[in-house]
């Protein structure tokens, strides 16, 4: 099974960036999970016929980072689908080294998007959220998955916005309590209305929107930690003054963890996190 992502419509549409990354011809899809259908003469781990999932960072192994265990930092990644024959196939090769079992009681079809929720729980737990008040902004697949995320994590307000009101509707059905419509709802009086006196704590950006993340500084407490996932499409400005005197902390996202973050996000769906 393979799901598809907003990266595999970019290729769909053949967009600048695509244009610029994607050489041709190219089978794209990273989103997968499958049975091992063969594998090399050097494999010791895995057989025909597991059910697995795989990491679909390629990384090289003798970088500074992948040497020091930081694989997901590694300067020479090719990623499946984009650099590398990917899962829209009948089959995709990966390294042994990739290669990610799935236990018995995860369905096929929650294994197939581990790769988006691995990119939604390594963003929620790039700080600590227990007892923190964390806004999202962004609304969509990964931003809500994020947003379970945080709450499963013991965070004390969780509050996604967006401006799509589908989106928020299914964010209120799974489970978060506090879902603003932006385009309708100013949010500092969503956080009054909630009992909320200071800014929060921490911020997950997931919508790449830049009045989102501009709205996110505005609100965030002095101190707040921000994960930015979502990629603009353009470039923006944002008020630095507000950056450097809040003293906030920015962190860019990309991918997972290797592979702490898989064993994070296994444990979260074995633990009941429904997605």
């Amino acid at each position: 099974k393979s799901a598809i992502c907003g990266t595999d419509v970019h290729i769909w549409n053949w967009d600048q960036w695509a244009q610029k990354t994607i050489p041709v011809p190219m089978v794209v899809g990273h989103e997968f999970m499958g049975e091992i259908a063969e594998v090399g003469s050097a494999v010791t781990k895995y057989h025909v016929g597991e059910r697995v999932s795989g990491e679909g960072h390629i990384v090289c192994g003798k970088c500074r980072n992948c040497r020091a265990g930081r694989g997901h930092l590694c300067r020479n990644t090719l990623g499946v689908g984009v650099n590398r024959p990917g899962s829209f196939g009948e089959f995709v090769c990966l390294p042994e080294y990739n290669v990610v079992p799935i236990p018995e009681d995860v369905p096929d079809e929650i294994a197939a998007i581990f790769d988006p929720f691995g990119n939604a729980v390594h963003t929620a737990l790039s700080f600590d959220l227990v007892g923190e008040d964390v806004l999202v902004t962004g609304a969509g697949p990964i931003g809500i998955m994020g947003a379970l995320v945080a709450k499963r994590s013991g965070a004390r307000k969780v509050v996604i916005t967006d401006i799509n009101p589908t989106r928020l509707e299914l964010a209120r059905n799974l489970g978060i309590d506090h879902v603003v419509d932006a385009s309708k709802e100013n949010l500092a009086d969503v956080m009054k209305a909630i009992g909320m006196t200071e800014g929060f704590d921490v911020g997950l950006e997931m919508s790449g929107a830049a009045p989102a993340f501009r709205d996110m500084i505005d609100k965030m407490n002095n101190g707040g930690k921000i994960a930015i996932l979502g990629i603009a499409p353009a470039g923006f400005e944002i008020d630095w003054n507000k950056v450097i005197f809040k003293m906030l902390n920015l962190k860019g996202i990309y991918g997972r963890e290797m592979f702490e973050t898989w064993y994070k996000m296994i444990a979260f769906v074995q633990g009941g996190l429904d997605l």
